[in-house]
């Protein structure tokens, strides 16, 4: 089988995998990273979000041999390491302080939606809008969607 070396949460991981393994089964089966989560395996659901090179991505709909060495991929469990301090993420903080989570299971991928929506519009030098917030596909199957939007403004605030 073909390796694949990328950078995940920090560090430089190699998998054994074929290349057209998607990205959440190489987290989740092959190196035990399981903040992502499986909802729909086809990009719909956005339960299994996190970043790639900074930017918000779904590893249900990216093969393992579309990423390479310099490939950065930050999950849930390293998000709090790129900020400094010993503490949780600011948008982190901010779900825990708006009780937005009730079952919990897409609340992963809501906060790095969240984290990448917040560092695209400070890159555009400007406000958080009700559309920003609009553009976030995540399915809630709770419907905390207010509590959601609440906590994305109050950690915008902090990051």
């Amino acid at each position: 089988m073909p390796k694949h070396t990328f950078q995940l949460n920090g560090e430089t991981v190699t998998v054994d995998v074929e290349d057209d393994v998607r990205i959440l089964w190489v987290l989740r089966d092959v190196l035990g990273v399981t903040g992502p989560k499986y909802g729909c395996g086809i990009n719909v659901c956005k339960a299994c979000t996190s970043h790639i090179n900074g930017k918000a991505f779904n590893p249900c709909a990216v093969p393992v041999g579309a990423i390479g060495p310099d490939d950065e991929i930050t999950t849930i469990e390293g998000l709090a390491d790129t900020v400094p301090g010993d503490g949780l993420h600011p948008m982190q903080d901010a779900w825990l302080d708006h009780d937005v989570a009730q079952c919990g299971y897409c609340q992963p991928g809501q906060i790095m939606a969240a984290v990448a929506l917040v560092d695209r519009v400070r890159a555009e030098n400007r406000a958080i809008t009700e559309d920003d917030l609009d553009s976030i596909r995540n399915v809630c199957r709770c419907g905390t969607y207010p509590r959601i939007r609440e906590a994305i403004r109050a950690g915008a605030e902090r990051m």
